[in-house]
């Protein structure tokens, strides 16, 4: 079983689609997905994913390709936050979003994460940045335990295809044992 961050280094180098700018950032990277992964497969918490309305696309490009038949694998717990409440844009109090913190309780018992992506400043980032256990792809921002992006970058969008890239295939291989994240 190889250790995470080298299968990563190996895996941005050999898979000519993830750009090597991923090398740059490993060390930003590993702990995130190593977190966010143990959180799906060890606690059994469903990823709930929010994206801010530019990344919408986005959003349905992981619902899409996430659960597949050409991953190959189980199919996991991810869903549309938007499939929960289309209220998310009227969230202003901590009553609101403390109401849906129990309606999300009471609907993931084994508890449930959230993957943002997009501006910190985006209303739907809030109920995201509340919660330890987010997965956060943030722009413009630097946020602890996050992974920070330009919203300027031409290139924006190649790197996030990218980078559900090497998500996904970190996650097919840590279902089948050829690494360990859990170091």
């Amino acid at each position: 079983m190889q250790e995470f961050l080298n299968w990563t280094i190996d895996t941005i180098r050999d898979d000519k689609l993830i750009g090597s700018w991923m090398e740059e950032r490993k060390y930003d990277w590993t702990p995130l997905v190593a977190k966010s992964i143990t959180s799906l497969l060890d606690k059994g918490r469903s990823v709930l994913i929010i994206t801010d309305d530019d990344r919408e696309w986005f959003a349905q490009y992981i619902l899409s390709n996430i659960n597949s038949t050409k991953n190959q694998r189980p199919l996991l717990p991810f869903y549309d936050f938007k499939s929960f409440t289309h209220q998310i844009k009227n969230l202003k109090t901590e009553s609101d979003i403390e109401l849906i913190k129990d309606m999300l309780s009471i609907s993931f018992p084994k508890g449930y994460t959230f993957w943002y992506i997009g501006r910190s400043q985006s209303v739907k980032s809030t109920i995201a940045k509340i919660s330890k256990n987010s997965l956060l792809w943030i722009f413009d921002e630097e946020i602890p335990n996050s992974f920070t992006l330009r919203s300027d970058n031409e290139a924006l969008d190649t790197q996030l295809l990218q980078m559900f890239r090497l998500y996904n295939k970190t996650l097919s291989a840590v279902l089948y044992a050829q690494i360990d994240v859990y170091k």
